[in-house]
C-alpha cells in the first residue's frame, strides 16, 4: 500500500512512511529541532544518488495538503516508519500511525527571515536574541507558516515563521541570515492617551484644597497664625547635667537674653490696659506702703500720728510662698527640634 521501500523516480529520492512521534523511541532530546529519524535503508538509497548535503528533505501530508521541510539526525528507525518532532506533525496535522512522503530537495541559504511570537510571554525573556540564536542551532531549515518551538528555562514558547527571503523555504546551515520579529499575536498596543489623562488627574489637586488655596485665605491665614504658638529659638533652654548634678553655671546665652527681652517686652505691651486701673488708688495713698509714716507738713499733726503708729502692733510678716518643686531632670525627654526652625 505504502512506498516504504523509497525510489528513485528520475534521480530523486522519494519514500511513504508512517509517522510518529520521538517519544516512542526515546529521542526527546530532538523536540527542540527539526530532525527526524529515517530508517537504515533510507540511507541506502540517498547515498546511490550522490545527493548534496546537508541532507534536505520536503515532508508532505497528502490528506491535509501541507507541507514543511525538514533535516535528518539519524536512520535507525524501524523499517516503514519515520520518528518526527511533535511540533512537525502538529503543524501537518499529522496523527501518530499516519503516511506521510519524504522527497529530497536542494534549499537555498537564507539571508532573511522574521519571525512572530505566538504570544506576549517571548517578550519576558530577558535576551531573547540569545536564547533564539541558541535554539536555532538545531534546525537545518525554516519554511513560511511553520509554527516551531523555543524552550527555555522549562517553558516552550511558539514561533511563526511569517516571511523568508530568497524563498518560502530556506537552508540556515553556515548562512549569515538577518531576523526581524513582529509583534506577538496577542499583543495590544498601550493606550498612552488614557495612560497621560489619568497621570494628569493624579497630580492635580483636589477640589477642596484647590478652593482654600484660591478663596478665604484671610481667615485661614489668620487661624494658621494662631495655632502655630511661639516662633521656636535654638539654644535657649537651661544647662542640664546627665547624672542629675547641678550645672556649674546656668547663665543663658546669648540667643536666650534676647528671646527672654523680647517675652518681656510682648508682656508689657499686653499688660498696658491694665496698668490704668492700679494708678487711681496708688494716687489715694500717695504710693506709700502699708504701715510707714508719711509727713503731712504739720510738726504737732505729725508727732501725733507718730505715737500712734508706735503704739499699734506690728503687722504679720507676710506668708511666704511656696515653691514649686521643680520635677526631676530626665535626660533625652525633650522635644526634637530642628537648626533651621
Amino acid at each position: 500500500m505504502f512506498n516504504f521501500l523509497g525510489g528513485y523516480h528520475g534521480g530523486r529520492f522519494e519514500a511513504t512512511y508512517r509517522a510518529f512521534p520521538l517519544a516512542f523511541i526515546d529521542k526527546t532530546s530532538a523536540e527542540y529541532g527539526d530532525k527526524v529519524i529515517l530508517p537504515p535503508s533510507a540511507l541506502d538509497r540517498l547515498a546511490s544518488l550522490h545527493i548534496e548535503y546537508p541532507m534536505l528533505f520536503r515532508v508532505a501530508n497528502a490528506a491535509t495538503g501541507r507541507s514543511t521541510h525538514c533535516g535528518v539526525l539519524e536512520f535507525v528507525a524501524q523499517e516503514g516508519h519515520v520518528y518526527l518532532p511533535r511540533w512537525m506533525m502538529a503543524n501537518m496535522l499529522l496523527t501518530e500511525g499516519q503516511p506521510v512522503t519524504f522527497s529530497n530537495v536542494s534549499l537555498p541559504k537564507g539571508t532573511y527571515v522574521k519571525l512572530q511570537p505566538v504570544t506576549s510571554d517571548f517578550l519576558d525573556i530577558s535576551n531573547p536574541k540569545a536564547v533564539l540564536e541558541r535554539t536555532l542551532r538545531s534546525y537545518s531549515c525554516l519554511t513560511v507558516g511553520d509554527c516551531f518551538v523555543v524552550h527555555y528555562n522549562s517553558r516552550d514558547y511558539e514561533i511563526e515563521v511569517r516571511s523568508a527571503k530568497p524563498g518560502d523555504a530556506i537552508s540556515i546551515i553556515e548562512t549569515d541570515c538577518q531576523v526581524d520579529f513582529e509583534a506577538p499575536k496577542d499583543y495590544k498596543e498601550p493606550d498612552y492617551a488614557a495612560q497621560a489623562a489619568a497621570a494628569a488627574a493624579a497630580a492635580a489637586p483636589p477640589p477642596a484644597a484647590a478652593g482654600a488655596a484660591t478663596g478665604g485665605s484671610g481667615a485661614g491665614a489668620a487661624e494658621e497664625a494662631g495655632d502655630a504658638g511661639p516662633a521656636f529659638v535654638p539654644f535657649v533652654g537651661a544647662g542640664r547635667r546627665l547624672d542629675g548634678k547641678p550645672a556649674s553655671s546656668n547663665a543663658p546665652p546669648p540667643a536666650a537674653a534676647s528671646a527672654a527681652a523680647a517675652a518681656a517686652a510682648r508682656a508689657r505691651q499686653s499688660g498696658a490696659g491694665s496698668s490704668g486701673g492700679g494708678s487711681s488708688s496708688s494716687a489715694v495713698t500717695g504710693g506709700a506702703k502699708p504701715g510707714t509714716f508719711v509727713s503731712t507738713g504739720n510738726r504737732l499733726a505729725d508727732k501725733l500720728a507718730m505715737d500712734k503708729l508706735q503704739k499699734q502692733a506690728p503687722p504679720p510678716p507676710p506668708p511666704e510662698e511656696e515653691k514649686a518643686e521643680e520635677p526631676a531632670f530626665k535626660p533625652f525627654a525633650g522635644k526634637g527640634r530642628s537648626l533651621r526652625g
